[in-house]
This record gives C-alpha cells, structure tokens and sequence, in this order.
C-alpha cells in the first residue's frame, strides 16, 4: 500500500487553486513530521505552515516565481536551528522529564551533557547543516505521509533562504529556511509531468548487499 502511493506521487508541477485540502489531512502530514526520527531526539527545526496569500505570494517571488507555493491548499515551511545552544539542548532534557517523570533526568543527562561537549564548540553553520539534515527526515517524511493521505506535494529547494527568512522572520527566531513543501491537489490540466512514468534506477543499481 506504502509503495503504491509512492509510486502514484510526483512533484506536482501545477495545483488546482480551488480545491483545498481537508484540516484532518494536514494535521495527519504535522504529525507524521512531529514523529519523524532526529539525532538524538534533538528535533532541532520548526514548521510553518503558510496559507496567508500575501506572504505566501511574497514567498513564491523569492522562489523564481514557482506557483505551486500560492496555487496550494497550503504551504509548509522547514526551517532549522541556526545554532545548538545550552538552552536548546536543555529544553530537550526538559521535554524527556516532562513526559516520563523526574526519574529519566539521572537517565539521560550524562548522554546530554556528552552532547553539549561535541556540539556547543563546533561553528554555527556546522551545527546548523547538522541540524538541517534532521529536518530534511522529516521533510521525507512529510512527503511520504502526504501521498499517504492521497495530497499532492511539490518538494522544494529553488528558492532564496535569506529572503524567506526575511519575509517569516526567522532570524529573530534562531531559524534559517531549508525546505519548501506545497501541498494541495494537482490540476486537471496544465501540469506537463501528470501520467508520466516515474523513473528511478533499478534497485540493482542502488542498492549494494554487503554480507
């Protein structure tokens, strides 16, 4: 079934204005995102998610003009970390406790504490590529769960980051942009790579058995 809607997905060249996806559809994709796996449990990005139509229009100027991002139902956005903090990386320690009780502090704060030695020394832009490859697991995830729930979304890097944060306001928030993921429902017409056979390398060519 989880390969079958993978294989009807593709990247939606063009999204019908009209229809919009139902809040229960865009609530299960969050999700999916909320529970995708990161380093260390760190989750170290945020999601916007974007249906104001003047920002999303300003948006889709700082990405060469791709109408996806105002022609969708909605638009998430994935922006990480700029940096990894004491604070940041506490706030997770502060999360564990919260939710399995004051005896997990003695469990994991040697592990965080060990953290905080690798990656509080480390620049800002290593620990912020380090936390942008955990956003983009959950931005797989978030396509994946899209063609789960039958919603057609338009992966996205073309864009200008330092313009997205700009427009959002990102760098008050510690954030930079990463990824763009329109959502909505593909056009009846107009989409030039509709019913076009999915290509990908054979597995053979992919995939190594080492054993």
């Amino acid at each position: 079934m989880l390969n079958e809607r993978l294989n009807w997905r593709y990247a939606t060249k063009k999204m019908d204005a009209a229809r919009k996806v139902p809040d229960e559809k865009i609530a299960a994709i969050l999700e999916a995102i909320r529970l995708a796996p990161t380093s260390s449990g760190l989750q170290p990005f945020e999601v916007f998610v974007v249906t104001n139509p003047d920002v999303r229009a300003k948006i889709r100027a700082a990405a060469f003009d791709q109408a996806q991002v105002t022609e969708a139902s909605h638009l998430l956005v994935f922006a990480a970390w700029d940096n990894y903090t004491e604070a940041r990386i506490d706030g997770v320690v502060a999360d564990i406790v919260a939710q399995r009780g004051p005896e997990a502090e003695a469990a994991v704060a040697g592990y965080y504490a060990q953290l905080k030695g690798m990656y509080l020394p480390r620049s800002a832009e290593e620990n912020f590529q380090h936390a942008a490859r955990q956003a983009y697991i959950a931005f797989g995830l978030a396509v994946t769960a899209a063609a789960f729930e039958e919603v057609d979304a338009t992966p996205m890097e073309g864009f200008d980051p330092a313009k997205v944060d700009e427009i959002l306001g990102l760098t008050a928030k510690g954030l930079r942009s990463v990824t763009l993921l329109p959502l909505g429902y593909r056009a009846a017409d107009g989409d030039w790579l509709v019913g076009q056979k999915k290509v990908r390398r054979d597995l053979d060519q992919l995939v190594s058995e080492v054993a």
